[in-house]
């Protein structure tokens, strides 16, 4: 039940006729039944903006953001529905404090909050739409508006000082303990500070002086356990036959790690290892030795994490050397969309069959025998699903393998299933 907080004293602005609470009330109710499509312009407006480009790419602060930008909406619209009109108390339960400590973690200063500013103003237009459906007469019309800009402002404000204010506190916590620590003394490799290999090595109680793989371990779900990130860091170790990696807590939903060694990681036997653990997702970096490796590595394995969440891949463990290429080709995605199109033509709306036969095909140097093998398909099968892929294409094949190949790669991962 969303009720007015008496601390929040006086109505700071008139209160409302009978007639406005009643239309504000209704509003209310159609904005708590907005359409989807609406809320994926609330998410464009929030995200898609200079200053949240770092947020933008994180997939689990991207999520984060919002989900908090629509709880604010819905926070809002329903406290209006039970009392139309009236103060708004600020947004801050668990999952906007969860979102500033998040923010904090990865060094994300409050400023990134004024982002909200440009949702308000996307929910704000949303809400003149309502409110025009509701009403023509220009008094109602006029005081309706100003009620509900006030009301709006007044909330986002107060959410946004409160959220502020508990990233101060988390600032502080993080200061201090052995966590702290590690944090920093990782932030100072990562950022190529001159600090020696063995003081780094012996502050962190891991040795840098040895080959490194990097991973972000992360969950996109919207509750995470910190636990079954850390069951999927240890099953990421022990399919190297590491013994101890380190792990660094990035944020609530997100952790580090550097396994030692030269072992690849098993990816199937990690896939298995993880699928009981909801949510949770592995991007492996590159293998790298000493000092410049462990940071090499680490951007690699960021470097997958965002390129799962730009494509909008659904695979749980991904590795940078899988990835390397379609990364590479997808880092302007209107770009790389319209080199797919111009390249496949009819062929990319193809079964996912046809699709995989001819890039099967391609990546067995066009080897019909082997194809058919590595599929588990009967030959006579396999050829005539090439020759329908030959068909859709709007090139010959044979002046085109290279590109057909790589737009083949870059929507098998737009398309991907775990």
């Amino acid at each position: 039940m969303h009720q007015r907080d008496d601390n929040l004293g006086a109505w700071p602005w008139p209160r409302p006729s009978k007639r406005v609470r009643e239309l504000i009330r209704r509003g209310a109710e159609m904005a708590l039944n907005t359409p989807h499509e609406w809320l994926e312009e609330l998410d464009r407006a929030t995200l898609f903006i200079e200053n949240m480009k770092v947020i933008a790419e994180d997939p689990v602060l991207a999520a984060a953001t919002r989900r908090t930008s629509r709880a604010y909406f819905f926070h809002w619209a329903a406290a209006n529905l039970h009392e139309p009109g009236a103060p708004v108390t600020p947004h801050l339960g668990p999952e906007s404090l969860g979102f500033a400590r998040d923010l904090v973690r990865r060094g994300v200063t409050e400023s990134a909050l004024h982002a909200y500013r440009t949702g308000q103003n996307a929910a704000w237009l949303r809400w003149m739409s309502i409110a025009f459906e509701l009403t023509s007469e220009p008094d109602e019309l006029r005081e309706l508006l100003d009620i509900s800009a006030r009301s709006i402002a007044f909330f986002l404000d107060a959410t946004i000082a409160g959220v502020s204010a508990h990233m101060k506190t988390e600032r502080d916590e993080l200061t201090r303990g052995t966590h702290a620590e590690r944090r920093e003394v990782v932030a100072l490799l990562l950022d190529g500070a001159p600090i020696s290999a063995q003081t780094a090595s012996r502050r962190l109680g891991y040795e840098l002086d040895q080959t490194h793989r990097a991973a972000v371990v992360w969950s996109d779900g919207p509750e995470s356990d910190l636990g079954s990130l850390e069951s999927a860091a240890d099953a990421l170790a022990r399919s190297t036959g590491a013994q101890r990696p380190l792990v660094v807590v990035a944020s609530a939903a997100t952790l580090w790690v550097w396994v030692p060694g030269e072992t690849e990681p098993d990816v199937e036997r990690l896939r298995t290892a993880i699928r009981p653990l909801q949510g949770v997702r592995i991007a492996i970096g590159s293998k790298s030795p000493k000092v410049e490796g462990f940071r090499r590595s680490h951007l690699d394995a960021l470097t997958t994490q965002r390129m799962i969440a730009r494509l909008g891949s659904d695979q749980r463990v991904v590795s940078f050397e899988r990835v390397r290429l379609v990364s590479l080709v997808t880092q302007n995605s209107e770009g790389a969309d319209q080199f797919v199109k111009h390249t496949l033509g009819d062929l990319e709306s193809a079964s996912p069959e046809i699709r995989s036969a001819l890039l099967t095909f391609l990546d067995e140097g066009c080897n019909a025998s082997r194809t058919a093998a590595r599929l588990h398909t009967h030959r006579n099968t396999l050829l005539r699903r090439l020759a329908r892929a030959e068909e859709l294409l709007p090139r010959p094949l044979e002046h085109n393998r290279v590109e057909v190949a790589v737009a083949l790669e870059v929507l098998r991962w737009q398309t991907s299933a775990a």
